[in-house]
């Protein structure tokens, strides 16, 4: 038992630490930064406000975590995010590909208390910090609700991650808020006051199937009378969660300060719609459904952003502008929602795509006048309109992970965030970014230390490409199609393929290829032929006499004819697809982006994959042969397809495929790594959707490695990730190794993008 019967005024618990790098805000950003820091050697204190990380991605939210692929509906092929915010997503996909938020939940919290570098404070929410200079952080001051205790966290390093930009803006750190004129940055497609300058809070809903009438009584804060919302008739008995995601209101209002007033409109709104779709009677199937979950925290899109050394705008977006500090990439369009909300009259967002990826300087990623302090999420250093595509959080979180890698370069080097620019150690971020499994457009990763770049590779089969076996699986042309076809430079071989005709028609068939060799937005014919369709089976060869300018892929593509139906194949192949010119409006793709002459963004078609089970590749023949899948692959730098494979593929008729590396003398071999295809354009909606499967079928499940006297070095079952590391625990000495692959299926060839051996 313990009393106290004085009066006087008492002090909170307090414990200090001690860090080598603060991460405050454990939304998908600060999580990704601190796996990536801590597993490079960091000591971490990671900070988060909620009781679960996510942020927007949590099941207090329920957002789904998208990026590049943007719900497969542009034209960026592969885009998938890269390093530690993949593997989240595919271990999410292994664990929960029903897209339940709470196992979401699992999944991050999984990831970072597996960390022995990381210590975690949840439900800690920072209000003040310490500074050993104007321009400096020492400490952050933090207080966790459900402990009573205050945190005093000591770090020569501060990331903020936090959404609102806690750290950064008590610390005096430069920040914009609302949007820029035209003028300020030439951006075409600033938007105008009556638009509204910032993006809005969301709210969503769930509902359930109770199997027996439920009734439903409004609570006496929703609003009187939905009808008076102008979007009120999108609500329905069928959609909930995320796909509300234009459920939205903030966007004239403070949206730090007011949050918890809009967080009581959107209320409001959320339980008055219900209220219709329930008591309406305009929808009878609402009937057995019960109010399942209604979000208590909004999903806020926009608050603060900070300044960098450098803005990103949206001629770096639209214009895919290089940098040479290039550390991470984005794609989603730019994507910019009426101020105004679910009471405008105006559509829910206003987006536009590029042609494809575009590259994140690694100086948006620090405060030009806070010198320790690193900014991760959505608060980087972006015009309003760049934020609009920057914002989204696999992108997001994909340059958290730079800014994690960063900070590991400035402890060993005793640096702050900008001198690892001014000071020329960017090649040396980039390399151990690109060594982790991380993307950069255009880069190659120069690994000097990895040993099967001195070695020789082979193979017991590379698979030569003559084509996809029919299995009688015809589709009619309701939409054009192409076959994506990884060509070299130089003459093109005769394709050969097989239609049936309704009727007599012509069949249009064009060569394309991108004006940009690793977009792959098939914006340039450069030939085309028409070809005769007879009723019943026809076979097509189909001959150009254009030249493939440079190695890149070619689409091969079928006009839209409804009269024509095409023989697909059940086959699929690493670096191989087919895309449609369709229509996906959830990224507002109306199979073609035709904007306005003055908002500053291309015209052009967008060709897009159908989601497994769909998705089928065309059966074709070829007996030129595509030599695009070679040995030589697994050590070109380049970990997914972008203008080729860059894979080692097996051919299939190859019963026990391996891959032998040798070197003319004995290695030392520490540590092995291995990067499988786990389908990077598979965008992997982290909840809410459902996914055809757990596992991606290009990856390899089963692999042996031995060394150059048959000795089993390591065995894996099961796998599904796409980076294997193999920690061995003792020096192996070694002439070669061997990997023996298991075919994933077999209708799929065993595929492998990377082998990397280190001392």
């Amino acid at each position: 038992m313990i009393t106290n019967q004085g009066g006087e005024k008492r002090q909170l618990r307090s414990d200090e630490l001690a860090a080598d790098l603060a991460i405050i805000g454990g939304g998908v950003s600060g999580t990704c930064a601190a796996i990536t820091a801590a597993r490079q050697g960091l000591k971490i204190v990671l900070v988060q406000d909620r009781p679960v990380l996510g942020g927007n991605a949590s099941s207090e939210v329920r957002l789904w975590m998208l990026g590049a692929t943007s719900h497969m509906g542009n034209n960026n092929r592969w885009a998938r995010e890269g390093g530690v915010v993949d593997e989240l997503m595919v271990e999410n996909m292994y664990r929960n590909p029903e897209g339940n938020p709470l196992i979401f939940d699992t999944v991050l919290l999984d990831k970072v208390v597996s960390e022995p570098n990381i210590t975690l404070l949840l439900n800690t929410g920072v209000y003040d910090v310490e500074k050993s200079a104007a321009d400096q952080l020492s400490a952050v001051k933090a207080f966790c609700s459900q402990n009573s205790t205050e945190y005093i966290i000591h770090a020569p390093l501060f990331c903020d991650a936090s959404g609102d930009g806690i750290v950064a803006f008590l610390a005096g750190a430069a920040f914009r808020m609302g949007a820029e004129a035209k003028e300020e940055f030439g951006e075409q497609f600033a938007p105008t006051k009556e638009y509204g300058e910032l993006l809005g809070h969301s709210l969503y809903f769930y509902s359930k199937d109770t199997g027996k009438p439920v009734k439903f009584v409004a609570p006496s804060y929703a609003l009187d009378d939905i009808t008076k919302i102008p979007r009120f008739k999108n609500f329905n008995a069928r959609e909930y969660g995320c796909k509300l995601w234009w459920l939205e209101y903030g966007g004239r209002l403070d949206t730090v300060h007011d949050t918890e007033k809009i967080k009581w409109e959107l209320w409001k709104v959320a339980y008055s719609a219900w209220n219709y779709v329930k008591n309406s009677g305009n929808f009878p199937e609402a009937e057995n459904l019960a109010l399942e979950w209604v979000g208590t925290i909004p999903g806020k899109r926009e608050s603060r952003r900070f300044e960098g050394e450098y803005i990103i705008k949206q001629q770096d977006i639209v214009n895919q502008q290089l940098h040479d500090d290039a550390v991470a990439f984005g794609g989603w369009s730019i994507d910019l929602h009426p101020a105004d909300g679910v009471f405008s009259e105006k559509p829910g967002c206003n987006q536009w795509h590029s042609k494809g990826i575009y590259q994140i300087p690694y100086r948006s990623l620090y405060s030009r006048n806070i010198k320790n302090l690193f900014l991760a999420g959505r608060i980087i250093s972006a015009t309003h309109v760049a934020f609009g595509s920057t914002r989204v959080m696999a992108t997001a979180a994909h340059a958290a992970q730079a800014v994690a890698m960063a900070a590991k370069i400035c402890k060993d080097k005793n640096l702050l965030p900008a001198e690892v620019y001014h000071k020329g150690f960017i090649p040396e971020l980039q390399t151990e970014l690109l060594r982790s499994g991380h993307h950069i457009p255009d880069l190659v990763l120069h690994d000097a230390i990895d040993l099967v770049r001195s070695a020789q590779v082979t193979a017991s089969s590379e698979l030569l490409l003559t084509g996809l076996p029919e299995t009688r699986l015809f589709k009619p042309l309701e939409f054009s199609v192409a076959q994506m076809i990884p060509l070299k430079a130089g003459a093109i071989g005769t394709f050969v393929v097989h239609a049936e005709g309704d009727v007599a028609t012509e069949l249009e068939v064009e060569l394309r290829i991108s004006s940009k060799k690793s977009n792959h937005t098939p914006d340039l014919t450069i030939d085309k032929v028409s070809l005769p369709i007879n009723v019943g089976r026809n076979c097509l060869q189909i001959s150009f006499d254009a030249v493939m300018p440079e190695e890149s892929y070619a689409f091969l593509t079928f006009m839209k004819n409804p009269d024509v139906k095409l023989q697909f194949s059940a086959k699929r192949v690493t670096g191989l697809l087919s895309v449609f010119n369709a229509i996906n409006k959830d990224v507002s793709n109306y199979g073609k982006q035709s904007p306005p002459e003055d908002i500053g963004v291309d015209e052009f078609e967008f060709w897009c994959p159908k989601r497994r089970p769909e998705g089928h590749n065309i059966a074709f023949n070829y007996t030129s042969g595509i030599d695009a899948f070679g040995a030589a692959n697994v050590s070109n730098g380049i970990d997914r397809p972008v203008s080729a494979p860059n894979a080692w593929v097996a051919d299939w008729k190859d019963k026990n495929p391996a891959l032998t590396i040798s070197w003319k003398e004995i290695k030392s071999i520490k540590r092995i790594e291995l990067l499988f295809d786990t389908d990077f354009d598979h965008p992997m909606e982290s909840v809410l959707m459902g996914h055809p499967e757990n596992v991606m079928p290009f990856c390899v499940r089963n692999y042996v490695i031995k060394d150059d006297k048959e000795n089993v070095v390591f065995t894996k079952t099961g796998n599904y990730q796409t980076r294997n590391i193999i920690e061995l625990t003792e020096p192996l000495n070694t002439r070669s190794l061997t990997i023996y692959l298991e075919h994933p299926s077999d209708e799929v060839p065993a595929a492998l993008f990377s082998v990397r051996c280190y001392q």
